[in-house]
């Protein structure tokens, strides 16, 4: 690796906190963005000082972080929920249409990048969305419950279907060899309930500070473990790394704070951006020039297929209001668009312009989409039917 390669990348990353800290509060871009826009401004594309290349391996461990944190705040109970499992038709129903659209054009026959897209079109961004739902104080609502039941299944969804569809095998080996790995990751999650992990937590919190930080490196050796074993058996490293944060969080006590302090440190605070950085070096922005339309019509379809289901689905137990809002927030996109984007190019499956013009539309998801849901107003607590759990 050439450090005057990496210097650009490591810059961005920390200048775009200073450019997302100098906007107005009601109008700050989440930092995604300003990563992504910062990595294209030194990539290829423009100023040439860097490469995905030349970060290919920190950027691997930055995509391995992203999800393997996505993957420690799912809740394991989510589908016995009701917002889980209303999050869990919303998704299905996501995916069917977005399935069907695809079809539909499907007019070079290209099954793979249809698949592709249609998993892409799935998607929510539950990493965007949580301190938004913060700020504007809906986290405790009934509305913030459902967008963060709906966001997880928004997550976890599409991860299980790129492992079924775009994975190397073919989907029946696929299906046989996720059993598999979900067997093993069960076992792993279980054995500390089954075991007395007392002692092994009392020495682990012995190693936690100073030069030792022993947490965090067996946290690296699960990580590292799973990523190779999900791609070693065919499967994309997205899906290892979301099954190590899940492994984790049930080998970590109830509450510590610190140590997921320090998960966050480690992954935002070094690995997550340089990725973020390296995926904007690798769109092609020129690419999304020779077709502007398409990033606005892959929008509006985001919108129709993953937003429109929630106001069928949660009628019962929110106001016309609140479904609105609600179809906007679970449309919105972008971490996940980003990885999957890059792994389907990596492979073959899809083309470095639809790639660039599925990313640039989930940057304006982010861009307006919570905006536009802010704008239809506050949500009218009245509406909401006291009989239905809304718990997450």
């Amino acid at each position: 690796m050439e450090f005057e390669k990496l210097f650009p990348v490591v810059l961005v990353s920390a200048l775009a906190l200073l450019v997302v800290a100098a906007m107005p509060a009601r109008f700050r871009l989440p930092q995604v963005v300003v990563l992504l826009a910062g990595g294209v401004i030194i990539g290829p594309e423009v100023l040439h000082l860097s490469s995905p290349a030349d970060v290919g391996l920190l950027s691997d461990l930055g995509m391995g972080f992203l999800f393997l944190l996505a993957g420690y705040e799912l809740d394991p109970g989510i589908a016995r929920q009701p917002a889980g499992r209303l999050g869990m038709r919303a998704w299905l129903s996501s995916f069917v249409l977005a399935g069907v659209l695809m079809l539909a054009l499907n007019i070079d026959h290209d099954v793979p990048a249809a698949m592709a897209i249609t998993i892409a079109l799935s998607t929510t961004a539950l990493g965007v969305l949580i301190p938004i739902l913060k700020d504007e104080h809906l986290a405790e609502l009934p509305i913030g419950k459902y967008v963060m039941a709906g966001g997880a299944i928004g997550e976890l969804g599409p991860i299980v279907a790129m492992a079924l569809f775009l994975g190397a095998r073919g989907t029946i080996a696929a299906l046989v060899s996720l059993v598999l790995l979900a067997a093993a990751v069960i076992a792993l999650s279980i054995a500390p309930k089954r075991l007395s992990m007392d002692r092994t937590r009392r020495v682990l919190a012995t190693m936690s500070d100073g030069n030792t930080q022993g947490p965090m490196r067996f946290t690296l050796v699960l990580l590292v473990a799973l990523l190779a074993n999900a791609t070693f058996m065919g499967f994309d490293a997205v899906l290892g790394a979301f099954l190590a944060g899940m492994v984790l969080r049930a080998w970590s006590p109830v509450e510590n704070e610190a140590f997921e302090k320090k998960l966050d440190t480690v992954g935002w605070g070094v690995f997550i951006p340089i990725f973020f950085v390296s995926s904007g070096m690798g769109l092609q922005i020129s690419a999304v020039a020779e077709r502007p339309w398409l990033p606005f019509a892959f929008t509006g379809v985001l919108l129709a297929v993953r937003g429109g289901p929630a106001l069928l689905w949660y009628r019962k137990v929110l106001g016309k209001r609140d479904r609105l809002r609600l179809s906007f927030y679970t449309a919105t996109t972008l971490p996940l668009l980003v990885a999957l984007t890059e792994l389907a190019v990596t492979d073959g499956t899809l083309d470095e312009g639809t790639a660039a013009c599925l990313v640039f539309a989930g940057a304006l998801t982010v861009l307006f989409f919570p905006l536009i849901a802010r704008m239809i107003g506050t949500p009218d607590r009245t509406e909401y039917p006291s009989t239905v759990s809304t718990t997450v």
